[in-house]
């Protein structure tokens, strides 16, 4: 348990940090999950239009110290090539 008052306090922001993270991640995972859901579905232009707005949550992860920049990277990679291979079948 902390017992000086710096670690008290550092105690308190690692909670909010954490509890801050998690809602992003969460934000993210959501965004990531209706991607799926229209690439599952088959609509091309629905896909389309969530991966547009997914990106931006993605990449806001990466700049808040979320997620790592390449694993990011390679899920965006992956998620559009999905999406445009839906539009070519």
């Amino acid at each position: 348990m902390a017992n000086s008052p710096q670690s008290k306090k550092r105690a308190r922001q690692s909670e909010a940090r954490y509890a801050v993270n998690k809602a992003r991640r969460s934000r993210i995972r959501t965004y990531l999950r209706k991607v799926e859901e229209a690439l599952a579905s088959g609509d091309q232009a629905a896909a389309a239009t969530a991966l547009a707005a997914a990106q931006p949550e993605m990449a806001r992860g990466v700049t808040k110290g979320v997620l790592h920049k390449n694993t990011v990277a390679r899920k965006m990679s992956r998620l559009s090539s999905r999406v445009k291979a839906l539009a070519t079948a």
